[in-house]
């Protein structure tokens, strides 16, 4: 898994949103993504939403996922 594919399925998920993912060894990797579907939730639910558009792939292909998240003003 690259940090390009990572960005493409949150982008997918998430439409509208702006995604940066950088992580080098291909299991560990950061994400800071800022999207308007985020306004009003609390970090957590931002994080599962996230967490969502990646399905299975979490605790697999990608071992660990440092999120930060916002809404999109």
């Amino acid at each position: 898994m690259t940090k390009e594919e990572i960005q493409q399925l949150i982008q997918a998920g998430l439409p509208g949103a702006q995604v940066r993912v950088t992580g080098d060894d291909g299991r560990h990797f950061e994400a800071e993504v800022i999207c308007a579907a985020f306004a009003g939730k609390m970090p957590v639910a931002q994080h599962r939403m996230v967490y969502a558009t990646l399905g299975d792939r979490m605790g697999g292909e990608i071992h660990a996922l440092q999120l930060t998240t916002r809404a999109a003003p």
